[in-house]
């Protein structure tokens, strides 16, 4: 197992004063690795990064309405910062059901310890697809969270499918849903996929549909000063991305049908922006504007003026086709 790399450099006053390592794995649909840093073979579990594919079969399971708007979608696929606009989705698509917000299962609010509502938690979107594909197939909605449920025998087997992996490690995450243990590479793979939803058999239209709502509603993905959010914006439409616990990020470039994941190793996102958007320009991914600026140009302050800078020095290397 080859050794995480440096991906972030924290300078303050010339000398580099903290390190950031991690590992990268860019893949095509075929889970080729085409580029990577570190080990892409790392192991991980997929946090929030699968909450595209448990949000279309989510969506599926609701027998895909047509109805359903690009908004109500995305949230069901967000890590969402719990703002006016992403509490109101997540009511809206619970009357899908319909169903009480008192059926949501997720914790309280983790981004404010707990001091805000479920509904307010950033996975309240997902459990609420959830809940309201269970309701309209018949399923128990107390046990929606097990294993055992339909749902996620479901979203199981969809993970196993657009990973390549056949026995993934279960977990828990840390919104009470089941987890998968998969590997870096795995990720990307999966991400690559998005790009080709025709790889995805009976969950194709779903995942199609999903694609779209994410890059046609990015705020609702994240929110205000999100990574993912703020991606999306400055990709207009070309990438799909998405944060998850531990500080992992993985994306699609999807004129070029790559998967992206880039994980730092010590699960700080305090330093991941810079290096994930090095990795996206190092692919000649068009981005568009300043929208990524706060990300990449971070300043390191001694007192109120600046005395340094966060610095992306990850190197992807790059395999022969």
């Amino acid at each position: 197992m080859a050794p995480p790399v440096d991906l972030v450099h924290v300078v303050r006053n010339g000398l580099v004063e903290s390190i950031h390592t991690g590992d990268v794995a860019v893949c095509d649909v075929d889970g080729r690795v085409v580029a990577f840093a570190g080990d892409p073979e790392r192991a991980l579990f997929g946090r929030s990064c699968e909450k595209p594919v448990q949000g279309a079969v989510s969506f599926h399971a609701m027998d895909e309405p047509g109805d359903l708007p690009d908004d109500l979608i995305a949230v069901m696929c967000a890590s969402h910062n719990g703002e006016p606009r992403h509490v109101a989705a997540v009511r809206r698509l619970l009357r899908r059901g319909p169903v009480p917000v008192s059926g949501l299962q997720n914790p309280r609010d983790r981004m404010r310890g707990g001091t805000r509502s479920r509904i307010h938690d950033n996975c309240s979107g997902k459990h609420a697809g959830m809940l309201v594909a269970s309701a309209h197939r018949g399923w128990d909605l107390a046990t929606y969270r097990s294993r055992a449920h339909p749902i996620q025998r479901r979203v199981s087997r969809a993970m196993i499918d657009a990973t390549g992996v056949a026995r993934p490690t279960f977990g828990v995450d840390g919104c009470g849903l089941p987890v998968h243990g998969v590997t870096l590479r795995a990720m990307a793979t999966m991400y690559a996929r998005l790009s080709a939803p025709d790889r995805a058999g009976r969950l194709a239209s779903s995942v199609d549909r999903v694609v779209r709502a994410m890059t046609g509603s990015p705020f609702m993905v994240g929110g205000t000063r999100r990574l993912d959010t703020d991606a999306m914006t400055a990709a207009a439409g070309r990438v799909l991305a998405k944060e998850g616990a531990e500080a992992l990020v993985c994306a699609t470039s999807l004129d070029q049908g790559l998967g992206i994941a880039v994980k730092v190793t010590d699960g700080s996102w305090r330093r991941i922006a810079p290096a994930f958007v090095k990795v996206l320009r190092d692919l000649d991914v068009h981005l568009d504007g300043d929208g990524l600026r706060h990300h990449e140009e971070m300043v390191v302050l001694g007192g109120d003026e600046p005395v340094g800078t966060v610095e992306a020095v990850v190197a992807l290397r790059h395999r022969a086709p």
